[in-house]
């Protein structure tokens, strides 16, 4: 991976140098040209429930409030009732309450979230600025994939800018929502380094242990690291697999175990809580992705934070996240998998591989600090754009969206624009209270922020 990072919406030039090593921190001068804005993160996919879209969320939202912006986050409510979030089941509310708070820009996260695919509709019809960020990859053959991408090209005709986590997902973005890239930007996921450090004490000796922690669904990869486990097993006798996570196929796991007499070199831990992820992973020594699709692996770099030797399948956006010294890739196929871990091991065993030098140089490439500081740029981007569209010009966007889905995606904003009318005649503006800005005093560093995040439970 090159030192030099893309650069950002503004065009300014941005090195690996430009990143405050230390603490994590990137400097808090704000542009010539920056104004507190208030912003509005709408997705289903938010705590309580954890994920990697939940978690980017609620670390951004956290330096962007550190920054001085206003940030709140609209999601659906989960049973049973939460005390602190607010459920927004129709138009009336979401309405309501970005107005009531004077909302300037909306954030939507996620290509399946409909909350946010609604919300810009909303946000757009009240003259409110949209950005969207893509967490995701998607196919284009079957039928799922045809209707979201269908979708996905009728919300962002009308979004000012796009954010994407690879220049993968930049590419996939754009053919499945038929946007033009210049209107789409490169922000990568980041990691609190400080919650994933190597361990000092050596692990146990006399055996390599291979770690493995993701969901044991199809998507991951299961069928091709169930495939490589015994060949690598029989080809190295010191070797030990631990594997972390759960899902359907983790009865075939058990069964492969049971079939090859790997009880005591394959261990199944189950389900691991976010917290526990570190001390999950610095139980190894290499850190093996096997997954079939990612738009990030944000996996990856925790593992390599955490001091771990890193083996990945080439898929997606993951040939951009490590450099070389730090990943072996390989591609999606048994035997090659089998032989970018035999390199690996050679790799270890020779020890080269230096856990604390990994630690420092990711933490050095992610923060969430410089995250948001680029994602800001986009924000003044999308604020700098003075020629709002008309109604007019609006609905001949939607039309060039299909024959068909063209004329559907037409006649649906043309009732929510009527329907946004009877609700300003119901309710006037003047009539709702507006909400009070707290100070923006608060400094939140990206430990704390992490240190204060939800678990699940």
């Amino acid at each position: 991976m090159d030192d030099v990072l893309p650069p950002d919406i503004l065009g300014r030039s941005r090195t690996r140098a430009t990143i405050e090593e230390g603490n994590g921190k990137s400097s808090q001068k704000q542009p010539a040209s920056f104004r507190r804005l208030r912003i509005a993160m709408i997705s289903d996919f938010f705590f309580p429930n954890v994920g990697g879209v939940e978690g980017h969320i609620y670390m951004v939202s956290q330096q962007l409030l550190r920054r001085g912006h206003k940030v709140i986050v609209i999601t659906h409510a989960y049973p049973p009732h939460r005390t602190g979030i607010r459920w927004l089941p129709n138009g009336l509310k979401v309405s309501k309450f970005l107005f009531r708070e004077r909302i300037e820009l909306v954030h939507g996260h996620q290509a399946l979230s409909s909350m946010a695919h609604e919300g810009i509709l909303h946000a757009r019809s009240m003259g409110i600025r949209a950005v969207f960020t893509d967490h995701s990859l998607f196919g284009f053959a079957d039928a799922a994939s045809i209707m979201t991408n269908k979708l996905l090209k009728f919300v962002l005709s009308d979004v000012e800018h796009v954010v994407c986590v690879s220049h993968t997902g930049k590419e996939n973005t754009v053919l499945r929502a038929a946007v033009d890239p210049k209107d789409v930007s490169v922000i990568p996921n980041a990691v609190v380094a400080s919650e994933f450090t190597p361990d000092p004490s050596a692990p146990q000796p006399g055996r390599i242990t291979i770690v493995v922690l993701s969901g044991l669904v199809y998507r991951k990869g299961v069928d091709l690291l169930i495939a490589a486990i015994p060949r690598i097993c029989a080809r190295h006798s010191d070797i030990h697999f631990l594997i972390g996570g759960d899902g359907p196929k983790r009865i075939d796991l058990e069964q492969m175990r049971e079939k090859y007499l790997l009880h005591d070199r394959v261990e199944l831990v189950g389900a691991i809580r976010p917290s526990d992820a570190r001390d999950h992973l610095v139980r190894g020594h290499l850190f093996l992705n096997t997954s079939l699709t990612e738009a990030f692996g944000t996996c990856i770099i925790e593992a390599a934070s955490a001091g771990l030797f890193v083996v990945s399948t080439r898929v997606g956006g993951v040939p951009e996240v490590l450099p070389s010294n730090l990943v072996e890739l390989a591609e999606p196929d048994e035997d090659d998998v089998v032989r970018a871990v035999d390199h690996a091991l050679v790799h270890i065993r020779s020890g080269a591989h230096s856990p604390q030098a990994a630690h420092d140089a990711v933490k050095s490439f992610y923060t969430w600090s410089d995250v948001a500081e680029r994602l800001e740029h986009v924000y003044i981007h999308a604020m700098r754009q003075e020629d709002r569209p008309s109604t007019w010009d609006r609905l001949c966007s939607y039309r060039a969206c299909g024959p068909i889905a063209g004329l559907v995606f037409v006649l649906l904003q043309s009732v929510e624009m009527m329907y946004l009318e009877i609700l300003r005649w119901r309710w006037p503006d003047e009539s709702i209270e507006v909400a009070l800005d707290w100070p923006a005093d608060d400094v939140t560093s990206d430990e704390k922020a992490s240190s204060s995040m939800p678990q699940a439970s």
